[in-house]
């Protein structure tokens, strides 16, 4: 069996995979690829593994799977154990729309080509683009907090075990600290997160353990 994980170690939706292989246990070939405009993220050679130019990529076994939410899916299937789903129907669900409100809306609104898009072609200046992620970031996180606060309080979001949504929350909540988001308003995702990060496989799957890593990112 090959896994080889094509990203970047700043890129969230790659943080997301690195964590979901960590705690399956799952070696893998890392295999940086600098998401930067002029970078060779665009290449013809990668664009054959990924059309969209975007990280994550994981080729299995000469597989090519793409998007973080399909591939964690996958690896769920493939390698079962240990589970990062909740055990009940129900509650499956409800995490899988935790990490779809993550992945679908909040990323998807607040990620780098968003932002050069805005600073490009839309001409804000930093003040704007700062208020653009401003505005979703607590859109989103006022929502999610209330989700976590309207369930028993319980180590990590759904239960006594990482799920996928503190897969997608992680690395979510790592942005805005990047960007200066003001997180004291969600203490249930704050003390979740801190929890997180005390995991062996979510320090192995940080950017700072990454091989491509940069100081002062």
């Amino acid at each position: 069996m090959t896994l080889r994980l094509h990203n970047f170690f700043r890129n969230s939706a790659g943080h997301r995979v690195r964590i979901a292989l960590a705690l399956k246990d799952l070696d893998y070939e890392y295999v940086s690829v600098n998401i930067g405009p002029a970078s060779e993220q665009k290449s013809d050679a990668y664009l054959k593994l990924n059309p969209q130019g975007l990280v994550p990529t994981l080729e299995h076994d000469g597989r090519i799977l793409t998007q973080s939410l399909a591939i964690i899916e996958y690896l769920e299937e493939i390698f079962p154990e240990p589970s990062i789903m909740p055990a009940d129907t129900l509650t499956r669900a409800q995490a899988r729309a935790f990490a779809a409100a993550i992945a679908a809306e909040m990323h998807a609104l607040n990620n780098s080509g968003v932002h050069r898009y805005l600073g490009g072609e839309m001409g804000l200046d930093d003040a704007k683009r700062q208020q653009w992620y401003a505005h979703w970031a607590k859109a989103g996180f006022t929502a999610l907090e209330q989700n976590l606060a309207a369930r028993p309080e319980t180590p990590f979001c759904f239960g006594d075990k990482p799920t996928i949504a503190d897969i997608f929350l992680v690395p979510q909540h790592l942005n805005y600290v990047r960007f200066k988001i003001d997180l004291e308003p969600y203490p249930r995702i704050n003390r979740i997160v801190a929890h997180c990060g005390s995991l062996p496989a979510f320090k192995a799957a940080a950017p700072d353990a990454q091989p491509d890593y940069v100081e002062g990112f």
